[in-house]
C-alpha cells in the first residue's frame, strides 16, 4: 500500500505539472507538495475507513519483492 501511494504521488505531481508547466524552482515546489497532499490525502482516507496504519516499520524499503527474491 505504501508503495502505491508514493506511485500515486508521483503519478498526481506529472500531471499537475504538465497541466501548469512550472516556469521555476519555486513553482516546481508547490506542484511537488500538491502531488504529495492528494497522497497524503488518500492515506488519511485509508487509514480512516480501515482503522489501521498505512505506513509502518515494514515498508517498502525492506520488501524482498523490490530485491528480487
Amino acid at each position: 500500500m505504501e508503495l502505491v501511494l508514493n506511485m500515486l504521488a508521483e503519478t498526481a505531481t506529472t500531471e499537475i505539472s504538465q497541466k501548469r508547466k512550472p516556469k521555476n524552482f519555486p513553482d516546481n515546489k508547490k506542484v511537488a507538495r500538491e502531488g504529495g497532499t492528494v497522497a497524503g490525502n488518500a492515506r488519511k482516507e485509508i487509514e480512516s475507513k480501515t482503522g489501521k496504519k498505512v505506513i509502518t516499520s515494514k515498508n517498502a524499503k525492506g520488501s524482498k519483492l523490490l530485491k528480487g527474491k
